[in-house]
């Protein structure tokens, strides 16, 4: 089959991330350049105006508008940093996927380390107490597999989530915008239920995207409504929680724990440190804080530059894309 030969543009440093070996999971008749975050350098505004894929995580009033697109791809799930309404009618924009076994490890290690202390066990017998040793009542530790998982959103990461936990024997709820009915999933609600959910779990894994339906989603009366020794798991958006809610809801002990993977602040090139929030998390010591990290492994990028690839593929032979978030018009 024929293929249209493509222009392809690789925008700013996360997109950079996907770009090594690139070449050879796709036609040689296709070219691709390699643009900077700024679109700065020389010709880079007027490449970026041409170009017939963008692969790329943001597009906004101060960025020049890709005209000839066919393909806007980001290289990632989220695309909240994409304006809709500056894509070209002929313009599709589609996503990537790939991540959901990386977070899927990334959770359960979040939750087994509640329940089999290693690091704690190591630590003391290093100062000869023996405080996890079997025999005494007070080194009795729990299971995991006698827990409720919540899972709020149910997409990739949660069937995935699900998955995992099944095989260690927990039961699974969910809310969802939507009934489920799902052979892993014990018990699920809609949106509207969210704090009789909440209340269900000792964990709960947030992964859902920002939209503005789920913006603060999680919010006081949500927090309030979770078990006094539940554990919060935030993999999704940070915005999907309140900010400000659960910093006092874990300040005031209100909920057991958190882990926060995913923030309100991030760096920038002008910032490139920051704190993640305006709130001081890390003086908490119920809080586990990791760097938006939980996806990010080499099977994910790998995962991720094939679906690129794919899309890629499709676009120059005519055929239907996958991932579509916004179809182009023809």
């Amino acid at each position: 089959m024929s293929i249209t030969p493509l222009k392809i543009v690789f925008h700013g440093q996360n997109a950079a991330n996907f770009r090594h070996g690139f070449e050879q999971l796709i036609a040689a008749e296709h070219q691709i350049l390699d643009l900077s975050d700024a679109l700065d350098q020389s010709g880079e505004r007027e490449s970026y105006a041409g170009a017939d894929v963008v692969i790329g995580i943001k597009l906004h009033q101060d960025m020049p508008m890709p005209l000839k697109a066919r393909l806007f791809h980001a290289p990632a799930a989220g695309t909240d940093a994409v304006n809709l309404s500056l894509l070209p009618a002929q313009c599709a924009l589609a996503n990537c996927f790939g991540h959901e076994n990386a977070i899927a490890e990334y959770v359960m290690a979040a939750l087994l380390q509640r329940h089999v202390p290693l690091a704690i066990a190591d630590h003391d017998l290093r100062q000869q107490r023996w405080t996890f040793w079997a025999g005494r009542p007070s080194a009795l530790r729990t299971e995991m597999g006698s827990q409720t998982l919540g899972l709020l959103g149910f997409g990739h990461i949660a069937q995935t989530v699900a998955q995992r936990a099944k095989a260690f024997g927990m039961q699974v709820h969910v809310a969802n915008r939507s009934p489920i009915q799902h052979p892993m999933v014990d018990k699920s609600w809609t949106l509207d239920a969210l704090t009789d959910f909440m209340g269900s779990a000792d964990a709960v894994v947030v992964s859902l995207p920002l939209t503005d339906n789920t913006l603060g989603l999680v919010n006081s009366k949500a927090l309030q409504a979770m078990r006094p020794d539940a554990l919060l798991i935030n993999v999704g958006r940070g915005p999907v929680i309140d900010e400000q809610a659960l910093f006092e809801a874990l300040k005031e002990r209100r909920i057991g724990g958190a882990v926060i993977d995913t923030w309100y602040q991030y760096p920038s090139p002008s910032l490139p440190e920051c704190a993640p929030s305006k709130y001081d998390f890390a003086s908490l010591d119920n809080v586990q804080m990791t760097p938006h990290m939980s996806g990010w492994t080499a099977g994910t990028v790998r995962r991720r530059q094939e679906t690129l690839a794919e899309n890629i593929s499709r676009l120059s032979q005519g055929q239907a894309l996958i991932n579509v978030l916004k179809a182009g018009t023809t």
